[in-house]
């Protein structure tokens, strides 16, 4: 399941349903990336693609691609825009800024947010790149 912006919602542990695990993923995200006002309560998220609790309620580009009516950011005509920016990632990415991540780490905390090789595979399925 992929989010608006092209995170792997299904690899996120804020679905979770084991407090502990939400936790962790909560302490890994104050580790990496400096998030402070989450906890294992306020994280609990079904994904942007559905009407259910979110996560990230300020994130610009669920609206944005509600606005325009398409699934997700490879549909977009503007694609990659400004709102995205923060959003695309991989892990090359991550870890160029952050250094070697532990594999534990990366797999909890960060791996749902390589959304730039989900993004790039759909648009070259469409013929965009």
């Amino acid at each position: 399941m992929l989010g608006r912006c092209g995170y792997r919602c299904d690899l996120c542990a804020a679905r979770s349903d084991d407090p502990e695990v939400r936790q962790r993923l909560v302490e890994g995200w104050r580790k990496y990336l400096g998030h402070q006002n989450y906890t294992a309560e306020n994280v609990r998220c079904d994904g942007c693609m559905n009407d259910g609790r979110l996560a990230d309620k300020n994130c610009p580009v669920r609206p944005c691609a509600i606005a325009k009516n398409i699934e997700n950011c490879a549909f977009c005509d503007e694609f990659p825009c400004e709102k995205l920016k923060d959003f695309i990632c991989s892990r090359e990415r991550f870890e160029k800024r952050l250094g070697k991540i532990p594999e534990k780490d990366y797999n909890l905390c960060l791996r749902q947010f390589e959304s730039e090789p989900e993004l790039v595979k759909l648009r070259k399925a469409m013929g965009e790149e």
